[in-house]
Protein backbone atom coordinates (compact mmCIF):
# COMPACT_ATOMS: atom_id res chain seq x y z
CA UNK A 1 0.00 0.00 0.00
CA UNK A 2 1.50 3.31 -1.02
CA UNK A 3 1.50 6.52 0.96
CA UNK A 4 -1.20 9.10 0.53
CA UNK A 5 -0.42 12.04 -1.73
CA UNK A 6 -0.30 14.42 1.26
CA UNK A 7 2.27 12.18 3.00
CA UNK A 8 4.73 12.45 0.14
CA UNK A 9 6.81 15.55 0.70
CA UNK A 10 9.49 16.59 -1.68
CA UNK A 11 12.80 17.43 -0.05
CA UNK A 12 13.02 21.02 1.06
CA UNK A 13 15.56 23.34 -0.47
CA UNK A 14 15.89 25.22 2.81
CA UNK A 15 13.90 28.26 1.77
CA UNK A 16 12.91 29.24 5.29
CA UNK A 17 16.48 28.99 6.51
CA UNK A 18 17.72 31.04 3.56
CA UNK A 19 15.23 33.81 4.27
CA UNK A 20 16.07 33.76 7.97
CA UNK A 21 19.78 34.09 7.24
CA UNK A 22 19.28 36.96 4.80
CA UNK A 23 17.28 38.86 7.40
CA UNK A 24 19.87 38.09 10.07
CA UNK A 25 22.72 39.24 7.83
CA UNK A 26 20.97 42.47 6.89
CA UNK A 27 20.50 43.26 10.55
CA UNK A 28 16.77 43.43 10.23
CA UNK A 29 15.19 46.59 11.49
CA UNK A 30 16.92 48.82 13.98
CA UNK A 31 13.65 49.21 15.84
CA UNK A 32 14.18 45.90 17.63
CA UNK A 33 17.58 46.99 18.91
CA UNK A 34 16.10 50.27 20.13
CA UNK A 35 13.30 48.44 21.92
CA UNK A 36 15.77 46.19 23.74
CA UNK A 37 17.95 49.13 24.78
CA UNK A 38 15.12 51.32 26.01
CA UNK A 39 14.74 51.62 29.80
CA UNK A 40 12.14 49.41 31.42
CA UNK A 41 9.63 51.89 32.80
CA UNK A 42 6.77 49.44 33.02
CA UNK A 43 8.17 47.71 36.10
CA UNK A 44 8.27 50.97 38.05
CA UNK A 45 4.82 51.99 36.86
CA UNK A 46 3.40 48.62 37.92
CA UNK A 47 4.91 48.92 41.38
CA UNK A 48 3.50 52.43 41.72
CA UNK A 49 0.00 51.16 40.94
CA UNK A 50 0.39 48.42 43.57
CA UNK A 51 1.36 51.00 46.17
CA UNK A 52 -1.56 53.28 45.29
CA UNK A 53 -3.96 50.35 45.58
CA UNK A 54 -2.47 49.37 48.93
CA UNK A 55 -2.91 52.92 50.28
CA UNK A 56 -6.45 53.07 48.91
CA UNK A 57 -7.34 49.86 50.75
CA UNK A 58 -6.07 51.41 53.96
CA UNK A 59 -3.06 49.18 54.55
CA UNK A 60 0.04 50.89 55.85
CA UNK A 61 2.51 48.07 55.13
Amino acid sequence: MSKHLADRREPSDGGRVKHFLTIAREGGSSIWARLHRRPQLRKEAGRRIVEYARIERGRST
